[in-house]
């Protein structure tokens, strides 16, 4: 399954395409995934191109929970910021209590959602606000 979803996350593809059929299709994949398919993806996720990363950051949505969550917090360690407002997104369906408090316990992630609030676009400024209070929930 790995492979497959490698494939569908390097192929060349439209914006409008990936929004409308691949990110689904990246979920069921990553529905049916195993212990060694998240292992490789797990290895392989920040060595990969950013646009792989951000494809593969957008489709996460706690079907593995406790798998995707850790992939998420490996990308947030990659400097790019929409790859980082991507994975914020994202996070914002990860609630459970454990969750939530190792996020707090990386201050790092909060200090720099903090940075970016004042100077986000409107959406993002809504997604970091969003992420925050679910987190302090």
């Amino acid at each position: 399954m790995y492979r497959e979803l490698d494939n569908l996350l390097s192929a060349e593809t439209t914006e409008d395409s990936w929004y409308d059929d691949g990110c689904i299709i990246a979920s069921d994949i990553l529905s049916d995934f195993r212990a060694d398919d998240w292992g490789k993806l797990k290895n392989a996720a920040l060595t990969k191109p950013l646009e792989w990363q951000k494809k593969l950051a957008y489709c996460m949505d706690n079907n593995g929970s406790s798998h995707e969550f850790s992939i998420l917090l490996s990308l947030l360690s990659i400097d790019n910021e929409e790859l980082f407002e991507v994975c914020i997104d994202s996070l914002r369906s990860f609630v459970t209590p454990e969750s939530k408090q190792m996020i707090l316990n990386d201050p790092s992630i909060l200090q720099r959602i903090n940075d970016k609030l004042p100077k986000a676009s409107a959406p993002v400024k809504k997604i970091l606000e969003d992420f925050l209070e679910k987190i302090h929930s």
